[in-house]
């Protein structure tokens, strides 16, 4: 249960699932297939949908790596947050969307599993929001020539460790596409 006052409200996070971020990630495909079917499951249960955009001195603000996969679009009056940090939270007005959606229970999903997801659920759950994280709608590069392990290790440890986190009156667990209930 959320400690945030006033936000019944579940939402969808999508972050970063950009041209540029994703192109050399983990099971693209099945990622992206997968968001997809978030995406249209949270519109079907009119669930409002949140797409969250990532800009730095890798990827141009306005670029075609900086446009969202050719597979998702945003639907008409869906919030877009504009990022430069890995965290949606950091120096964005994703608050206040969230808050004028009334929306106490994130679902989150995207890319990268080890820097822009994991940091902005962890900033959600410290905010006092539900947080959680569809294991099977993450991804991430391989950075295993930088001493991380594999994207399979990466992504397997983050749903590990997310499914058993917790916080006082706060939600959080991981949860596969096939699963979530919006309701």
């Amino acid at each position: 249960m959320t400690t945030l006052d006033n936000r019944p409200n579940t939402a969808l996070l999508v972050i970063d699932v950009q041209n540029g971020v994703v192109a050399g990630t983990h099971a693209r495909d099945e990622f992206v297939a997968n968001v997809a079917a978030l995406v249209d499951k949270a519109r079907g249960a009119r669930v409002p949908v949140v797409w969250v955009r990532h800009s730095d001195e890798h990827i141009a603000y306005g670029s075609s790596g900086w446009q969202l996969v050719p597979e998702l679009s945003p639907g008409d009056g869906e919030p877009r947050v504009d990022k430069t940090y890995p965290d949606s939270f950091e120096a964005t007005d994703l608050e206040d969307v969230l808050s004028g959606l009334g929306a106490g229970r994130l679902f989150v999903t995207g890319a990268q599993t080890d820097e822009c997801i994991r940091a902005t659920l962890h900033t959600a759950i410290v905010k006092g929001y539900d947080a959680i994280l569809v294991g099977d709608a993450h991804t991430t590069e391989d950075h295993s020539a930088w001493g991380a392990p594999h994207p399979e290790q990466v992504i397997a440890h983050t749903n590990l460790y997310w499914k058993y986190h917790r916080a006082p009156g706060r939600t959080a667990g991981t949860v596969a596409t096939a699963e979530v209930d919006f309701s």
